[in-house]
């Protein structure tokens, strides 16, 4: 669980921006939205082979390949 102290100095803003920035690193904010559905192993599977399908094809275009 991500946490920020509240200094005497900070604005509530600038706090919550803090809280929102140590969320994004501890990668809460994804984990939350990966596990909002169920989603079946051959789902997953296809759709880690999709994202490898493009992240080659992106790779291959940009080295001219």
């Amino acid at each position: 669980m991500s946490y920020v102290v509240v200094r005497d100095d900070e604005s509530f803003e600038k706090a919550l921006r803090r809280f929102n920035k140590s969320c994004e690193r501890a990668g809460i904010l994804a984990d939350v939205k990966k596990h909002q559905h169920f989603e079946k192993p051959s789902e997953r599977r296809k759709r880690k082979q999709a994202a490898a399908r493009r992240k080659t094809r992106r790779r291959d275009f940009f080295t001219g390949l």
